[in-house]
């Protein structure tokens, strides 16, 4: 079972080639699945059919669905909060902080991540397409089973969870209190599995695509170079990038005011796709139709135009670690030992890089996000001191640290 995540840039098209994609896999004999995580809910316009969180079959092979994240977080989340509050309240923190401190940002969102695996993993489909939000709230979407898996960690970390029957027979309050923290952790304890779930699916380049769809606008493509680096740093990959839109060339022999706009932007567009071409993800292209592509007979005519014979659920080749040690200088544990931290960030060397040590982490922040990277035990007892940008790769140098390093 194949994953394939659309995003891009509001206005760009994703919801519309995700629901051609979708009706061109159905078309080939697979079971498909198209659902949307974004808030705006056009998925339904795309395809002329009235859509809810339930999948609805449209054609044979093809289904579609809306993620209700409302609904999402009545039934999963409202009950861990109520939990953790009354977990707060127990230990004397006022309910109104209580409150505050149970809001967890970005939760609707996971909730939406969460209910895609679901469908994926439980349902008959041999594709998932996802038409995701606008490129921020993707990014902030996809980075979020780490972040959250990191707050779980720091508020109730595993080691307490493991001993919540100690635990729970010292709190205060008697039975009420311990079956309280007992209901929490059990929660909590789903809350993490759900999170690793939804990591090792993202992550698995042979399971998971992401497709970046834009239009061939240089603002536009400036942005797909930040979005690019952001997902490097999560370690997601990006299969192709799909340039919407395109206009065809004009005939020589056609003049006037409409033909000079027309080899105008003929020239723009086709000076942004060798811009494109220049970052080193593949490349699909569609054309610009003269009306719009909506009802599913458009749509698979969308599709014949942008795969032709491929496969569109067919995962890229293997992608570069996102992180490589190598020793540069010295031997064993000779304190003249050198080596390099090598983070693969396509189109990295278009925005602003930023470093910074914290404890046992390198917090690199690269295309408008930033990410806690843990070092790998021999550079923890290193410090840092130097960094340069070859091509797409971040090199960090690492040198022993004299107060902590093996002698």
């Amino acid at each position: 079972m194949r994953v394939v995540l659309f995003t891009g840039k509001g206005g760009v098209g994703k919801t519309t080639l995700a629901a051609a994609t979708a009706a061109h896999l159905a078309r080939s004999g697979r079971s498909a699945l198209v659902v949307s995580t974004d808030p705006a809910h056009s998925l339904g316009d795309a395809l002329e059919a009235d859509l809810g969180g339930d999948p609805v079959e449209l054609e044979p092979g093809l289904h579609a669905a809306h993620v209700d994240t409302h609904a999402l977080l009545d039934r999963s989340w409202s009950q861990l909060q109520g939990h953790l509050r009354t977990i707060l309240s127990g230990a004397g923190v006022d309910e109104l902080v209580a409150d505050e401190l149970t809001v967890l940002p970005g939760v609707e969102d996971l909730l939406a991540l969460g209910e895609v695996r679901r469908l994926a993993e439980d349902g008959p489909w041999d594709v998932v397409v996802v038409d995701c939000g606008p490129t921020a709230e993707t990014l902030r979407l996809l980075g979020l089973p780490e972040a959250l898996s990191g707050y779980v960690e720091r508020l109730f970390p595993a080691h307490r969870r493991a001993v919540r029957g100690m635990l729970a027979g010292m709190a205060a309050g008697g039975k009420e209190a311990a079956s309280a923290w007992e209901s929490t952790i059990v929660a909590l304890d789903a809350l993490a599995e759900d999170l690793g779930g939804l990591r090792a699916m993202l992550g698995d380049h042979t399971r998971t695509s992401i497709r970046l769809v834009l239009t061939p606008e240089r603002v536009v493509a400036a942005e797909t170079r930040r979005t690019l680096t952001a997902l490097a740093l999560h370690g997601l990959r990006v299969d192709d990038c799909v340039v919407n839109r395109l206009v065809p060339g004009p005939p020589p022999s056609l003049r006037g005011p409409a033909a000079r706009w027309l080899r105008e932007r003929f020239t723009e567009q086709q000076a942004v796709l060798a811009d494109l071409d220049a970052l080193g993800v593949p490349l699909r292209t569609a054309d610009h139709t003269a009306a719009e592509p909506t009802g599913i007979p458009a749509l698979r005519e969308i599709a014949r135009g942008l795969y032709g014979d491929d496969d569109p659920a067919a995962p890229g080749g293997q992608a570069p670690p996102l992180l490589d040690v190598r020793r540069t200088a010295g031997t064993g544990t000779s304190a003249d030992s050198e080596f390099e931290l090598v983070l693969a960030l396509p189109g990295a060397a278009d925005g602003a890089l930023d470093l910074a040590r914290v404890g046992d982490d390198l917090a690199v922040t690269a295309g408008g996000t930033r990410r806690m990277v843990a070092l790998p035990s021999v550079l923890r007892r290193c410090e840092v001191t130097g960094a340069r940008l070859v091509g797409d790769d971040l090199c960090v140098v690492f040198t022993p640290d004299p107060a902590v390093w093996v002698r």
